[in-house]
């Protein structure tokens, strides 16, 4: 009953909503909106913005120094694919569609980091759309039979599990182990390798190998590369400029139908993912906020976001690669909207979708302890 309830309002907000949002097209000077006619306060927006300007990621702006540091504790950690040094604090919030603020520059591309993975995690609903995919409940051993899900254990991963972080898949892909990818606090490498591996489905665990599995496994669904896909099925139709770009591992090449294609990483804690400029992540977070529609043209299926956008039965604060702020899980965000959801990466990337107060906000290299407090300081900046 609670699932109904929520997709029904989910569906009732886009009815409401939907015709008052503005999308811009490709090249057009994305249209303002001003804090009066937003019915936000102005000087409390200012102060907004000047706390995400204030607050920038410690971490430093050489990447390649930053993804080492932030992951020294891990076994055999290397950098295996393309960084690049970033710029400075930036950010874009969007109300109903128009820019209601931005700061920094929101034109340079820049690593994202996990924010990589909600777009991964697209390409999947567009294989289910295209019943590529039948349902996320089949085994993907039924599709991916080269031995990537052989055994005991892979072989009952589903896609699902894939998705919400729960599939515990065992192996090595490109040089990644799965057990020496953000390992337990406690113990050493013997632990941690010979440790019994949770039941698929039971436990979510943060883990790049794993997600990058997922990718590969889409690779072998699509039979396309997966940036040519997101590109051409949602880039391009939601007006991106050709800015981004999509990496994988320098040594994951894949041979598919006699013609060498890369696979792609969910992330970028080892290097590669997602490089895009801040617009280009407003324009998505704009599509998700609008259920998936692009003015009148369905880009993803309503049904499609609704279930990734559902708790996880091992977290309740994440669903399809997607943050969920449910208040039942340890990252509610307090005196926000249950119904708010995000896409994160490291150094401070975000992707917020507030479908309550029709905002989407993008902000890059804002400190990540720092998100919650900015995001009540933005809803608080709101005229009752």
């Amino acid at each position: 009953m609670k699932r109904f309830l929520y997709i029904l309002c989910g569906a009732l907000a886009s009815i409401m909503t939907a015709q008052d949002y503005y999308f811009p097209d490709r090249h057009e000077d994305w249209k303002k909106i001003i804090p009066v006619q937003a019915q936000f306060n102005g000087e409390k927006l200012d102060g907004v913005i000047a706390f995400a300007k204030a607050n920038e990621y410690s971490g430093s702006r050489d990447l390649r120094v930053a993804i080492l540091e932030g992951f020294k504790r891990e076994p055999f950690h290397e950098i295996l694919g393309p960084t690049k040094k970033r710029g400075g604090p930036a950010g874009i919030i969007l109300k109903n569609g128009k820019i209601l603020a931005q700061w920094g520059d929101v034109d340079r591309v820049d690593m994202t980091f996990s924010v990589t993975k909600s777009f991964l995690s697209t390409v999947a609903g567009l294989a289910i759309d295209d019943r590529l995919i039948a349902s996320v409940n089949d085994t993907v051993a039924q599709y991916i039979w080269d031995g990537t899900f052989a055994g005991a254990h892979n072989s009952k991963i589903t896609w699902q599990q894939l998705l919400d972080q729960t599939s515990a898949w065992q192996g090595t892909l490109y040089g990644g182990k799965d057990w020496a990818d953000r390992p337990p606090r406690t113990g050493d490498i013997d632990d941690w390798q010979y440790a019994r591996p949770a039941t698929p489905g039971t436990t979510m665990e943060y883990n790049d190998v794993r997600v990058n599995v997922l990718a590969y496994s889409l690779l072998q669904v699509w039979r396309k590369p997966l940036p040519q896909v997101l590109k051409e099925r949602v880039m391009d139709p939601i007006g991106a400029t050709t800015t981004w770009r999509w990496y994988g591992y320098d040594d994951a090449w894949e041979t598919v139908d006699g013609l060498q294609m890369k696979s792609v990483t969910g992330g970028g804690h080892s290097g590669a993912g997602l490089f895009i400029n801040t617009v280009d992540m407003a324009r998505f977070g704009l599509l998700f906020l609008n259920n998936g529609t692009w003015n009148d043209t369905s880009i993803i299926s309503t049904q499609w976001i609704d279930e990734a956008i559902q708790s996880s039965s091992a977290n309740p604060n994440y669903g399809f690669m997607w943050w969920l702020n449910s208040k039942d899980g340890p990252r509610h965000w307090k005196g926000m909207d249950e119904n708010v959801f995000y896409a994160a990466g490291f150094g401070g990337n975000f992707i917020v979708v507030d479908r309550s107060n029709d905002l989407v906000v993008v902000t890059r290299w804002l400190e990540p302890n720092k998100i919650e407090e900015f995001m009540q300081m933005l809803v608080a900046a709101i005229n009752p």
